[in-house]
């Protein structure tokens, strides 16, 4: 299987295949959901790096440009790798608004949105527990109690995971974690955040 390579110089690339250029796929490094697909020869690439803005090179126009300089919808780099066979990059951005000409989030018309499997489901229904209070949901019945509530099941949850890490039962491990975690959404949800928001504190602590 190929692997990818972070680290990497300019000159690295198999800029011959591609008769100076190669593509550059760019993704949001949040969501990560794919952006678009630019060009790059050796100075755009060199310029994205050094100036932390994406900059490609326009084959219709032979010339070299800087993404969201006329509109100010400018993607701030965040990381590359390039493939196995060297002569694709992977870019990942921090965009600022809308990536399409056309106005659209991503070029392939993708609602850019952070997504994290079943989590992003369960957040969803967490969403519509808390907008729409239902005598027989336990999740809206949480709500109805209060911050105080949902804090203390928190507390009581992350002590039944590290009892059950360290008595080295690991069921019990799993079903005290997906506690905590579910009634983590929650009181985030409570607080008006939601896990993309601590993802993001994650790559930020990351990136330092």
């Amino acid at each position: 299987m190929c692997e990818s390579n972070i680290n990497f110089e300019v000159n690295d690339l198999d800029w011959d295949k591609g008769e100076g250029l190669l593509p550059a796929i760019i993704q949001d490094s949040l969501t990560k959901n794919i952006l678009m697909l630019g060009y790059m020869n050796k100075e755009s690439l060199k310029l994205t790096l050094e100036t932390k803005k994406v900059t490609f090179f326009s084959r219709s126009k032979q010339s070299l440009w800087v993404k969201g300089e006329t509109s100010g919808n400018y993607l701030d780099y965040i990381s590359a790798r390039i493939d196995c066979d060297k002569d694709t990059i992977l870019i990942q951005v921090k965009p600022h608004g809308p990536v399409c000409h056309t106005g659209d989030l991503t070029c392939f018309e993708n609602i850019n949105e952070p997504s994290y499997g079943f989590l992003s489901q369960l957040e969803k229904i967490i969403q519509h527990r808390f907008d729409h209070l239902d005598e027989g949901s336990y999740t809206s019945s949480l709500f109805k109690e209060g911050t105080s509530r949902m804090a203390q099941k928190v507390g009581e949850e992350g002590v039944e995971v590290s009892l059950a890490a360290v008595k080295k039962d690991t069921e019990e491990l799993k079903s005290e974690a997906s506690d905590l975690i579910f009634h983590l959404l929650v009181l985030l949800k409570d607080q008006g955040l939601q896990f993309s928001d601590i993802i993001a504190v994650l790559e930020q602590r990351h990136s330092k």
